[in-house]
């Protein structure tokens, strides 16, 4: 679809405006036009003064200067409506290709004076306005969509605010291009396979993990496995205190709960190379699906791309990891 002169020029435009972390209404970034019913209103008021002029009519005239009065207090009130407004950006939580992603702009204004009907947008094809009132010396947030086709570190868009109030015959705007990016995970496959097969955690070398040693011999009501002696710094907790009793508080007798000669958890890697499809873009939406699941079930996992790895583990910052190296790989 060929682009309009008009978005070509306002693309031109807002790739040379400075990226900041916030932006600050001014009356240096604040610009203002006529709205189409303003123009004919305005030209509505051309020909009552025309007329009033050619008939002699006084009150002609007193219509014609207060529907302009009223206009011009209108634009003045629409231009402080905006100015002083303060916008910082932000966007938390994980954003998917394709998906919308939640993208929040942040508003704060000084004074007691609410600020009433301003409309933000991203400048994104098909970008749908969002409508709020901002209240005097608070700070309100709107949630607006942004959607990113593809995977991978994208600047944010410019984002435009504007007001017709209050009688709406005049639009006043500014644009802002906010210094932040988002890092857009690939879309996870609708469907995908059961997770692969986990495995037993291999030595350095490749060889089996070595058996665990064998523990110091235990009471008959506890499991071979699940003691060992006392050492310093042992939770009190971890302390057989009704076998330690018969030891008249010598420590070297001690016995503790030990769950380390346990055999070592098995292991799921999420291998691109075994994910039996061709399409580049396809396997990093399997496996974008299957470190969510694998996230989800708690399991201990890690990835394995060409050339790169990131090593089995759990948690949030091991799932942001793995779901980065998918986006931006």
């Amino acid at each position: 679809m060929a682009r309009s002169p008009a978005r070509s020029l306002r693309r031109w435009w807002l790739a040379r405006l400075p990226a900041s972390a916030e932006h600050l209404l001014t009356h240096r970034n604040l610009y203002l036009l006529p709205t189409r019913s303003g123009a004919m209103l305005g030209l509505t008021l051309l020909l009552l003064l025309v007329g009033s002029i050619n008939y002699q009519l006084n009150l002609g005239y007193l219509l014609t200067f207060m529907i302009a009065g009223s206009l011009f207090a209108g634009m003045h009130l629409g231009h402080a409506n905006l100015r002083g407004i303060r916008l910082h950006a932000s966007v938390t939580g994980d954003a998917f290709a394709g998906q919308a992603c939640p993208a929040r702009v942040h508003l704060q204004a000084p004074g007691r004076r609410t600020r009433w009907a301003l409309a933000l947008r991203w400048d994104r094809p098909g970008a749908q306005p969002v409508t709020t009132d901002l209240p005097g010396g608070e700070r309100v947030s709107v949630t607006l969509p942004l959607v990113f086709a593809t995977r991978g570190r994208h600047a944010l868009p410019a984002l435009g605010i504007e007001t017709r109030y209050p009688l709406g015959a005049m639009r006043i705007w500014s644009w802002w291009r906010p210094a932040g990016t988002v890092c857009v995970y690939p879309a996870p496959e609708p469907d995908p396979p059961p997770l692969p097969p986990a495995a037993a955690p291999a030595a350095a070398d490749g060889a089996p993990p070595p058996a665990p040693a064998t523990p110091p011999a235990a009471p008959p009501d506890m499991a071979p496995d699940a003691v060992r002696p006392y050492r310093a710094g042992d939770a009190p907790s971890r302390i057989l205190w009704k076998k330690a009793a018969r030891h008249d508080g010598d420590p070297t007798g001690w016995l503790v709960r030990d769950s380390s000669s346990a055999a070592p958890p098995a292991v799921l890697w999420l291998d691109e190379a075994t994910c039996g499809l061709r399409d580049r873009e396809a396997r990093r939406s399997r496996l974008c699906a299957w470190v969510l699941a694998a996230d989800a079930r708690g399991l201990r996992y890690g990835l394995r791309l060409a050339g790169r790895s990131i090593e089995p583990d759990t948690g949030a910052e091991h799932r942001r990891r793995c779901l980065e190296l998918l986006a931006c790989d």
